[in-house]
């Protein structure tokens, strides 16, 4: 053995008395935790770490009935302690002596603790008395609870909203529960199975089946849900009479297979609409040289392009650059599925350089005469450029860009995702023909319909979206009513289908004519008539 080795040193008192601590905290061992605060009582200094970790333990030890009692009676001598010592309670310590609270089932001393942090609490310091008041079946409390939080910036997620559902469920607050149904909408993208036991408890009582509106202005409710970016109008329970829950999936299209009503991609609604793109001008404004977003206002396109992602997609060769070729490809391709021309964004420094080409000038020159093609200011940033034109037009915006940059961040928008979902046109290249990911038909989201009825996600690990398992809730009346449509409507489609096998011939020299070669501006100059289509005539 080596002499010059050092001998390790024996721990300290205090390290001794920390490591012993830590292991108790790692362990969950409440009385080897108790034995340890008894015999450093008269020999170490406790801090605010060593009171938060006896108090951790603690507040774990309640969730087991053998050790409940005493985890509580040492809990709050610990605290007694902690404050007779001067030691400043954090939030951490004020999260863990609610939990004690909340174990003796006196949600109101939780509900104080947690008041006491001010607006240093966080959700979990609230939890306590949130949850102590459901499961005592106290729902104004409760509620109190929750618009505390909100007021102080705090925003609920499932498990407290699911709490403030299912207590509302059993006090009977059908208001209440409407309202906390649109909450979990508007938080969640599917419900857990607990979740979708207690949905499932509300429609199937006899409260749920009386209250809701025997009459109502269809037309005020699909105004509302086209205000509100489709999926729910928020106007209330609509119709009355027994529910019917299902468990049922939804096909490609969108339909959902037990009541065949129509689900949709859901936006983010009017006022979010215009709150984003002025954010975005705001910031690009601030950030820009010179920026100029009204030549954005009165053009007319249903998709943007961001010409440079389009450009320079999969070109990391060593003789790869930026692919005219892919982009005129692609502005065809949008082209023939609506019969309008999309907005094309390109900074000019990359324009001057491909207008040096002779073999493109004379198309990249008519794309800008037409308004086509926007070239961006120098020393400008063309994110902001296609992402406020998509977002001023509501229309669709053709990038693999994933948005994930620090100026995408500065919008701080919760509702960033759902537009990107709605919006977003993603695409690959198969033997140099564009293929478009098209956003999809409908959202995996709780949705409201203009009849009543409502279809709820499920979470789980699924292999597609099409095994998804939703809950079905319908009305009689309204399925019933959904059924005769669906059949209708399939009657139409196959009236179309034969009108459009006899004019197919006539229309096939001009679609073999505008699919063949290079975009002429003889296109852009309007010799055939322009027509307003919705996304979804993009879609198809």
């Amino acid at each position: 053995m080596d002499k010059a080795k050092k001998k390790k040193k024996n721990p300290t008192p205090e390290v001794q008395f920390r490591l012993n601590l830590d292991n108790c905290s790692k362990t969950k061992d409440l009385s080897t935790a108790i034995s340890l605060y008894e015999s450093a009582l008269s020999t170490i200094r406790f801090s605010n770490n060593h009171f938060n970790s006896f108090l951790y333990i603690c507040s774990n030890a309640v969730s087991d009935p053998s050790t409940k009692k005493p985890a509580i009676e040492f809990g709050f001598r610990i605290f007694d302690h902690m404050v007779s010592s001067n030691v400043t309670p954090n939030e951490a310590t004020v999260t863990a002596v609610a939990r004690l609270a909340a174990a003796t089932d006196d949600g109101d001393k939780a509900f104080e603790l947690a008041k006491g942090m001010g607006n240093c609490g966080k959700l979990r310091t609230y939890g306590p008395a949130l949850f102590c008041y459901c499961k005592m079946g106290e729902a104004d409390k409760a509620y109190q609870v929750e618009d505390h939080m909100r007021s102080i910036g705090l925003q609920l997620e499932e498990a407290e909203l699911v709490g403030l559902l299912k207590v509302s469920v059993e006090k009977e607050r059908e208001e209440k529960v409407y309202q906390y149904l649109h909450k979990l909408r508007m938080s969640v993208r599917s419900v857990s199975e607990s979740a979708a036991e207690i949905i499932h408890s509300w429609f199937g009582g006899e409260v749920a089946a009386k209250v809701g509106l025997s009459d109502w202005d269809m037309g005020q409710v699909k105004e509302a849900i086209l205000q509100n970016g489709g999926g729910w109008h928020g106007r209330g329970w609509l119709g009355k009479g027994k529910w019917t829950v299902q468990r049922s999936r939804i096909a490609p299209d969108g339909r959902c297979l037990t009541c065949r009503e129509q689900l949709v991609c859901v936006d983010i609604d009017k006022a979010e609409t215009e709150r984003f793109a002025e954010a975005v001008a705001s910031l690009a404004m601030e950030r820009e040289v010179h920026s100029n977003f009204k030549e954005f206002q009165h053009s007319e396109y249903d998709a943007v392009v961001d010409a440079a992602n389009v450009g320079l997609y999969q070109q990391n060769f060593a003789e790869g650059g930026f692919s005219i070729a892919q982009l005129v490809t692609v502005v065809k391709e949008l082209h023939s599925r609506s019969n309008k021309w999309p907005l094309v964004v390109l900074h000019k420094k990359r324009l001057r350089a491909l207008l040096q080409n002779a073999c493109y000038r004379e198309l990249l020159e008519e794309w800008i005469n037409e308004k086509v093609l926007y070239g961006t200011p120098f020393g400008s940033n063309d994110d902001w450029y296609w992402l406020y034109a998509a977002v001023k037009r509501k229309c669709l915006l053709l990038t693999n860009d994933e948005m994930r940059d620090h100026i995408f961040e500065l919008l701080g928008s919760s509702f960033f995702a759902i537009w990107k979902e709605r919006h977003q046109v993603k695409y690959t290249f198969v033997k140099g023909e564009p293929k478009l990911l098209m956003p999809p038909t409908y959202s995996v989201v709780i949705q409201e319909s203009e009849n009543g009825s409502w279809h709820v996600p499920l979470s789980g690990e699924i292999a597609e979206e099409s095994s998804r398992i939703w809950l079905c809730i319908t009305r009689q009346a309204s399925c019933e009513s959904n059924t005769k449509q669906h059949a209708s409507v399939e009657a139409s489609e196959v009236s179309e289908l034969v009108c459009s096998d006899q004019i197919e011939d006539s229309c096939h020299s001009d679609s073999f004519a505008s699919q063949n070669g290079l975009i002429r501006c003889s296109g852009l100059a309007g010799k055939r008539k322009e027509r307003s289509p919705s996304h979804s005539s993009l879609q198809s």
